[in-house]
């Protein structure tokens, strides 16, 4: 769901599917499932040059870096990824979300890797409190997303980490309002050759479904008369991270993925 609060009312849904894998298991998937893909073509694969880095190295070295600049080495022991795959080649991740866990088990860190239309990414790394079992933290913004959205922003998450459902909520506060509601909820579905033909024939061309949308829901926002916002230079933007080349973005990717209609794990 994705609910607009203000200067104009504005509220839709979707259904997508997305992964959630282990990072360090990605090469035995692909020797397990026929359709399955890791760094090669196919209907339904897995790109490592779509994240992080964006070079096609493996994802855990620069996973790993964040969380010791972070002071959060700890947090790296196990690293999932909740993302949506490429289908026919093609894929468009506003938000990626890494869940990354210690050696006990709990979940101690939270990465999200948010990219823009305007071929930029940023990764907002933020800690785990408790016992890892659900997490609520926030930040300010940092990263021009949409030219509907202020930069004079902060977020707040709060996120149940995937188990049998998965449960996301962001809010954003413009200037202290509330002005945009975002949530993913889904549904754990074992990640099987069976499962992933059940997912490709139900949505065969989402991820193009996902970039349309993006487009549709802002001609709906201006046609409501709703400002738009320029994209700061980039001495008002330092802390982004220009030199990773992009697809999409974070208020982009509620607009294009406000409901995770399931999930695919192993």
């Amino acid at each position: 769901m994705h609910k607009r609060l203000r200067p104009a009312r504005h509220r839709f849904r979707y259904r997508v599917f997305s992964l959630f894998v282990d990072i360090d298991a990605l090469p035995e998937l692909d020797r397990r499932h026929r359709l399955f893909h890791y760094n090669r073509p196919g209907w339904l694969s897995f790109h490592d040059r779509d994240h992080g880095p964006r070079d096609g190295t493996p994802l855990r070295p620069w996973v790993e870096r964040r969380l010791a600049e972070a002071g959060l080495s700890a947090a790296g022991h196990r690293i999932f990824l909740l993302c949506f795959p490429r289908l026919a080649g093609y894929v468009f991740n506003p938000l990626s979300i890494y869940f990354c866990y210690d050696a006990d088990g709990a979940l101690a860190a939270i990465l999200y890797e948010v990219k823009n239309t305007f071929g930029e990414q940023h990764a907002y790394l933020l800690p785990v409190a408790g016992d890892g079992r659900a997490a609520q933290h926030g930040c300010r913004k940092a990263f021009y997303v949409s030219p509907f959205l202020d930069m004079d922003s902060d977020y707040r998450f709060r996120i149940r980490p995937p188990g049998d459902r998965l449960s996301v909520l962001i809010r954003q506060r413009v200037r202290g309002a509330e002005t945009l509601i975002a949530s993913q909820v889904g549904e754990r579905r074992k990640l099987s050759d069976a499962n992933l033909r059940r997912a490709l024939l139900g949505h065969p061309l989402m991820t193009f479904k996902v970039v349309v949308a993006i487009h549709w829901q802002a001609l709906r926002l201006w046609w409501k008369g709703v400002p738009l916002i320029p994209m700061p230079t980039s001495a008002d933007t330092g802390s982004v991270d220009k030199q990773q080349q992009g697809e999409t973005a974070l208020a982009s990717a509620f607009k294009a993925e406000p409901r995770l209609g399931s999930n695919l794990s192993p």
